[in-house]
Formats: C-alpha cells, sequence, structure tokens
C-alpha cells in the first residue's frame, strides 16, 4: 500500500509543503526502477521527460535502483540472521542459541568404565589347619581422582572419582579374589578389583590476573573445544562456581556424609556416601561459546567491597526529605551505584585465578574393549606408617586398568542445524520439570555417590474425604459414612525404590531422600509438591513346563528354558506398576531350541494358565513380606499390580523359577 512522504521545498519565495507519495512496497530492482519512473513521471513531468533506455536519465535511475536493490538484499539477510531457523552464520547461531539458555557442544568427550586390579599381601591369622588367609588392606591405597591414562590409540582419559581400595559398600563394591601360590596351600597374595568412570580429553591449568574490579569481566580460555570447567580458584583459596546465568546465586555443593556433618543421616553412609547441599555463593561464572570454537568465562558485576545490604536503595543512603526539607525532593541521583551490588556475582579484583579444564574430543574417542591399558599419569595415595616399603612398593607397581566395555559418547562439533533443532527444544523445555517423565529423568541423573536409585514412578496424590450421608433403615433417618477419592490437583506422589549391594530392590533410606529433595527443590515449578514414598515389593516365583523334541537333550532344554525366564526377568527390564503378562514369558520359552510348546502346569493352577505366578513372601526366606493375592489379579492371562504402585520381582532365580518337562515329540 502506498505511503505518504511529507518533504518541505524551498522555492525562493518561501517554504511550502509539498506531499509526496512515496511508494515502499518495491523491494528488488526491476520494482524499484518502475517506481522511480513512475515518480519522476508523477512529480518532475516538465522536468524529464525521456525514458529511453539508451537515454542518460535512465542510467541514473537504474543505478539508484541497482543501489536500492543492494540495500534490501542485506536488509533481508541481516533480519533472516536474527532468525534461529533461517540464520546460516555461525556466529549467529551461537550467540541465538545461547541466548536462549542452550550451549553449543564444540566436542563430545567419551566415557568408559574402567576395571582397576591391585594386588595386595595377605595376611594370615590362627596357625595350622584353622589359619585364615585375608587381604592385608593396610597396603591398599587410593587411587585419586584426575589420573590418566591413555589408550592404544593415543586417546587420554582421565579418572572422576576416587578409586579407593580400602573400602567396599553397597555403591562402591570391591571384588576379592585369592591369588594361590604354584605350590598350593594358604594364598600370599589377594587380588582387589574395583572400577571406575573415565572420561577423554586433555587437561589444562590456566592463570589470569586481575587488578581493579570490572563489572561484567571476562576472559577467554587458550585452547579451542573446551568440553567442561573442573575448577576456577583464586590466589586466597576460594572457589568460584559455574552457573547457568548469573543471576542464579546458589549452587549444588558436596560434602561426605559424616556424623560431623550431619549426625541424623551419618548412619547411612553405606548407601548415600556424600550429601547434597545448596549454598548460596557470590562467586559464580558463565561461560559462552566463541564463534573460533574457544570458551568465554563471564563473572559478575559486584565491584563493591561492602555489603549488599549498604548498597541497595533504602531511605538512609539514597536520601530522605525528611532530614533535609523539601528541596531534596527533586534532586537527581545516579541509580548505576545500585548495579555494583553482588547480585550477578562478584567480579575478581587484585587476585590471581587458576582455571583447570579439560577440552577435546571426538568420535575417535569411542575406543574399543580392552584398548585402554596404559599408566599416563596417576596418583596412588597410602598412608605407609608401620607398613614395609618394599611390599608397598610392589603392591603399588601392580596396579593394571583394562576397558571391558567400549568406550561411547564420542562425537565432533555439532552441526549447526543439530545446535538449532536442539536450541529450540532446550529453550521449550526451561530447563525445569514440569511433566511426570521431567520428575522421573531429574531423578535417575541424580549420581550414584548420592544415593543408587533403581526406580522411580510418579502419580498424581489423592485424598480421602468421608462424607455424611442420610439414609433411611428401619423407619428412622440415619447418618452414615462414605469415603470418596479425590485427586490432589496441587500434589504428586513420587514412588522410589533402590538397589541393594547384590542389585536387589529395597526402600531408599532417608539419607538418599533427603538428597533427591535437595536436588529437585532446583527443578519443580512453584506449584507443585513432590510426596517421596516407598514402592511395594511383590516378590514372585515362576512355573511353567514344556514338551521337548525327539532327539534333543531334555536337561538342557529345560535349563535354556529356565535362562530365558531368568532373561525376562531381569530387574533393570522391569518396571513399578509394569503388569506380567503371561503369553509374553510363554512366548519367550518357546523361541529356546527345542521346545515344542508350553503347556499349562498341572499343579496348583485352577485357570489354566500357561504360566503360573507365585506369590513368594515369607520374610524368613529373605522375600519383603508382602502378601499378593495374585489369583484375583489375574484378568485374561495378565497379572496386574496391586493399586498401590508396586513393582514385580524375582528376588532368587535360581531357587524360584521351576521347569518340568511332561512330554517328547
Amino acid at each position: 500500500m502506498p505511503n505518504t512522504n511529507i518533504r518541505e521545498v524551498d522555492y525562493g519565495v518561501g517554504k511550502k509543503i509539498v506531499k509526496k507519495e512515496v511508494n515502499y512496497l518495491g523491494r528488488d530492482f526491476a520494482d524499484i526502477r518502475a517506481n522511480l519512473i513512475e515518480f519522476a513521471k508523477t512529480y518532475f513531468p516538465n522536468q524529464y521527460n525521456d525514458f529511453n533506455e539508451a537515454s542518460p536519465g535512465m542510467m541514473f535511475v537504474e543505478m539508484a535502483a541497482y543501489v536500492g536493490d543492494v540495500l534490501n538484499y542485506y536488509v533481508d539477510n541481516q533480519f533472516r540472521e536474527t532468525l534461529l531457523n533461517q540464520a546460516e552464520e555461525r556466529k549467529n547461531i551461537y550467540e541465538i542459541a545461547q541466548s536462549l539458555g542452550y550451549k553449543p557442544k564444540l566436542a563430545s568427550p567419551s566415557r568408559v568404565e574402567l576395571t582397576f586390579t591391585l594386588d595386595v599381601p595377605a595376611t594370615t591369622t590362627g596357625t595350622g589347619a584353622s589359619a585364615v588367609s585375608k587381604p592385608d588392606l593396610n597396603y591398599a591405597g587410593k587411587l585419586e581422582a584426575g589420573s590418566g591414562f591413555t589408550s592404544e590409540n593415543g586417546t587420554e582419559f582421565t579418572l572422576l572419582d576416587d578409586v579407593n581400595f580400602k573400602v567396599s559398600s553397597s555403591l562402591d563394591t570391591m571384588d576379592i579374589a585369592a591369588l594361590e601360590p604354584s605350590s598350593g596351600g594358604v594364598p600370599t597374595n589377594f587380588r582387589l578389583t574395583k572400577k571406575g568412570v573415565a572420561v577423554s580429553g586433555k587437561t589444562r591449568e590456566q592463570t589470569f590476573t586481575f587488578g581493579d574490579g570490572v563489572a561484567f569481566d571476562s576472559i577467554i580460555l587458550a585452547e579451542s573445544k573446551v568440553t567442561e570447567i573442573v575448577s576456577v580458584v583464586d590466589s586466597s583459596g576460594n572457589k568460584y562456581y559455574e552457573v547457568p546465568f548469573l543471576a542464579q546465586d546458589t549452587v549444588f555443593e558436596t560434602e561426605e556424609n559424616t556424623n560431623l556433618n550431619d549426625p541424623s543421616l551419618s548412619q547411612y553412609k553405606n548407601e548415600a556416601p556424600y550429601l547434597l547441599k545448596l549454598i548460596k555463593t557470590s562467586r559464580r561464572f558463565t561461560t559462552r561459546v566463541l564463534d573460533n570454537n574457544k570458551m568465554e568465562l563471564r563473572f559478575g558485576s559486584g565491584v563493591s567491597d561492602n555489603a549488599d545490604e549498604e548498597i541497595i536503595p533504602n531511605p538512609d543512603n539514597v536520601g530522605s526529605s525528611l532530614g533535609f526539607g523539601i528541596s531534596r525532593l527533586d534532586e537527581s541521583f545516579d541509580p548505576s551505584n545500585f548495579l555494583k551490588t553482588q547480585t550477578f556475582g562478584l567480579a575478581p579484583s587484585n587476585t590471581t585465578l587458576t582455571i583447570k579444564y579439560r577440552y577435546g574430543g571426538a568420535v575417535e574417542h569411542n575406543v574399543p574393549v580392552g584398548t585402554i591399558n596404559r599408566l599416563r599419569s596417576i596418583t596412588f595415595s597410602n598412608s605407609t606408617t608401620g607398613l614395609d616399603s618394599a611390599t608397598q612398593s610392589t603392591t603399588n607397581n601392580s596396579l593394571r586398568v583394562v576397558n571391558l566395555e567400549r568406550a561411547t559418547g564420542g562425537a565432533n562439533t555439532e552441526e549447526l542445524q543439530d545446535i538449532k533443532l536442539n536450541a529450540s527444544a532446550f529453550f521449550n523445555a526451561q530447563n525445569r520439570a514440569v511433566t511426570r517423565a521431567d520428575y522421573i529423568t531429574r531423578v535417575y541423573s541424580l549420581p550414584q555417590k548420592y544415593g543408587n536409585v533403581a526406580k522411580a514412578f510418579i502419580v498424581q496424590d489423592e485424598q480421602l474425604e468421608q462424607e455424611g450421608q442420610l439414609e433411611v433403615i428401619n423407619g428412622e433417618v440415619k447418618r452414615i459414612k462414605s469415603i470418596d477419592v479425590i485427586p490432589n490437583p496441587l500434589a504428586l506422589n513420587m514412588y522410589l525404590l533402590g538397589y541393594t549391594s547384590d542389585k536387589k530392590l529395597t526402600q531408599l533410606n532417608e539419607g538418599v531422600k533427603q538428597n533427591i529433595k535437595t536436588y529437585l527443590s532446583q527443578y519443580r515449578i512453584l506449584t507443585d509438591a513432590i510426596n517421596l514414598k516407598d514402592a511395594y515389593i511383590i516378590n514372585i516365583g515362576v512355573r511353567f513346563s514344556i514338551t521337548v523334541k525327539r532327539g534333543f537333550n531334555k536337561n538342557e532344554v529345560l535349563f535354556n528354558a529356565i535362562q530365558a525366564v531368568k532373561k525376562h526377568f531381569e530387574t533393570k527390564k522391569w518396571q513399578i506398576n509394569q503388569p506380567i503378562i503371561l503369553s509374553d514369558i510363554a512366548y519367550v520359552i518357546g523361541l529356546v531350541e527345542g521346545v515344542v510348546t508350553v503347556v499349562p502346569p498341572q499343579d496348583n493352577n485352577p485357570n489354566k494358565n500357561l504360566v503360573v505366578i507365585e506369590n513368594k513372601h515369607k520374610v524368613s526366606g529373605g522375600y519383603s513380606g508382602n502378601v499378593y493375592d495374585l489369583d484375583s489379579a489375574t484378568r485374561d492371562g495378565i497379572v496386574y499390580p496391586s493399586l498401590d504402585p508396586s513393582i514385580f520381582e524375582l528376588k532368587y532365580p535360581n531357587i524360584d523359577i521351576e521347569g518340568r518337562v511332561v512330554g517328547d515329540r
């Protein structure tokens, strides 16, 4: 639609306002050229009327159209670069993605579980036939986090957590095997085996010196493709914490679960060796990825040594008219002084920061099994008081490492299109737990050192309400009670279970639950209330009968069928409130080579089910003690769990699976 432009033109007699319509719709060369010609014909009919292609005037018209077309192209291009889905330049994509909260992955390191072995001498108690030999753990030390290892292709790996050979717990198990001497008899050495997680990439330290504090000061690390900031410490020993945005003043901190730190929860230190705490800190920083694949660290704006309470505006430090008269009411104040608080963090001043970070990562870091077997730079600590130095040296030199599984997770720099899609998804999620799946994912992501969460299930909370109703009984009006179940929209019940040291299901203790509460408090939305509860464990046994093809060994076929049932009921595959489908079990058994068909067991099977599920509940036998009527819970070949969230567990598969061969074919 044409627009109107008002211009002031001086004709020598005076100034006169001339209204001229300018068409802003023409954006390409042809349209701009046509609009210029139309403009000249309309407002300059007597001054110029030669619109021949070869005329000098048309040369200037087309040059102006050319300039307009070029300018429009760059305007359109610049606007397109402000839209994440349309942007093409790496710098713009990085900036937009990070403004939405998503940090592009310059490289992804590979992660792997390493197996460590250490040979320690034996210590013997007793004599003769009653002699008992066990490992002397005084010589077993601790392999500290940060120790380095190398694979056969030269990829460097770094240990993330300490591997302590002196202790063994449900979360940090240690296998002990006796090394028999060549002549037999009492073993003189034991082999200790433990596992630890390592990540690929190189580690480097850099120091930066700061003078007077500068608001939102920043530094750029020397290496490209930084994957993790390990630590930031100033010259006074103060630690700086990484936060997603500078306004966040609370961070997670870990403390050892000891009687000194928490007397009430220290009794659960075997299941939750560390406690998760939320602390408030002014020393924090954010990271930002630059278009040259380097990382920038940006600090806060606090440059004042005064407490925030002395800087934040209040009647004492801004100035109240009560003590100075009415003349102060219209006085101007500089609000920038109030930006010097530590609200956005403290800017480092007159100190030196030591930054330790890890960089590098590629798909080539996903090395095969057995290739990480070289010690590069390890720190093995142990108290040598009262120990034989030669024996301690032999023990330290016996340390070996190998990866019994393939390293995974390594990847190259994210493609620009992947960054666009991931940034959009990240912005929509807002790093908050909103749906039920969000809460379950958050709980499963809790590091194992805070407690082992095996199963999680979440439902809406329900309330019971008793109402008095009127009813005529024997000619009299009486009030009776009825109970209604009313969903509570403001609360959720999260049912949880953990693992024992031998991977059996158990209830979580209060130490683990406290860590979960602390962790979820940073991610749940304001109106959500989460009640942590224990799910019920229903221990079961399985009975089945099969017919076997002729020519096959019955015992071997039955053994393979039992192994198939064991695999089907592996605890890691089952979730809370998951039903048992009997036909699925029969199908798994039928796939075993040599099985003709699965037939209903004859004993205690009134409904003639293909597979019989029995409740194992005796506490004396090591079961949970929960009694459940499986016959009433079975309908149409499906065993349903209870209304109270529960899980079926085949706790002792070696004795709780009973199979029979009933015929030949």
